[in-house]
Parts: C-alpha cells; structure tokens; sequence
C-alpha cells in the first residue's frame, strides 16, 4: 500500500475496532487489523492503544527487527499533526536500548540484596540457636 496518504488525528481515531484498527508509531499509520489475531502479546495490547498514538507503548515493549519489519508491511499512510492533537510522547526511535541496560542493572542490585538479607537471616539463625544453647 501507498505509504503517501496522510492521516489527522481525528481520522486515525475512527479506526479504534477490532476489525478496523490503526494505530499511530512515530507518526505513521498503520492498519494492524490483519494482525490483531496473530499478535503475539494478544489481541488486547492493540486494541488498547487502537485508533491512538501508541509509540510509547510500541517501544517500551522493545520489538525485535522482525516486528518492526512487520510492521512496515502495514503502514498505510503518515499523520498530518494539527494543533491540538495530542503531543508525540517519543521523539526518537532508540531509547529501548537504555531500558534495557537500566532494567539489567536493577536485576543484579535485585539478586545482590537477596543475597545479602538471606546471609543476615542465616546469621540471625545461627545466632539465636547459640544464644538458646547457653540458656
């Protein structure tokens, strides 16, 4: 399809069913209505943002290169922003990597916490155990 046509915000918001849905990424429409079944994170996850800008959403889930290829092959036209409409909420496509490397982050202070409360739990044991012995 012609990725020519241009799109109002209003325009795009008319299609918010499951059997005619587009949504707005980084101010292209696409027709995701071929795809709502075959979505891997369910029916649900499109139908919430449908008829919307769902960049924020699209891009916080971190899409592999095939889903954004996918994607492309549903691109039915651009949005023609007017004012009023509601502002973009991701500027630029690349911050999926920097989440990533965040959520790493938590995952090791995570376990290294564990650990340590499982160490001072242990000892608090072997503590009170010696404490009983002696009474």
């Amino acid at each position: 399809m012609s990725s020519t046509k241009e799109f109002t915000y209003a325009e795009v918001a008319e299609h918010s069913a499951k059997k005619d849905l587009y949504l707005v990424i980084h101010d292209k429409v696409y027709n995701t209505t071929a795809f709502v079944d075959e979505h891997p994170g369910g029916e649900e996850v499109l139908l919430d943002v449908g008829g919307q800008d769902a960049t924020e959403a699209f891009e916080d889930v971190g899409h592999s290169d095939e889903a954004r290829e996918i994607l492309e092959g549903l691109l039915v036209g651009s949005l023609k922003r007017k004012e009023g409409d509601p502002k973009p909420k991701i500027a630029t496509v690349p911050s999926s990597t920097t989440s990533s490397s965040n959520s790493t982050g938590l995952g090791i202070g995570l376990y290294a916490i564990i650990l340590i409360g499982a160490g001072l739990a242990f000892g608090a044991y072997k503590y009170m155990q010696s404490q009983e012995g002696k009474a």
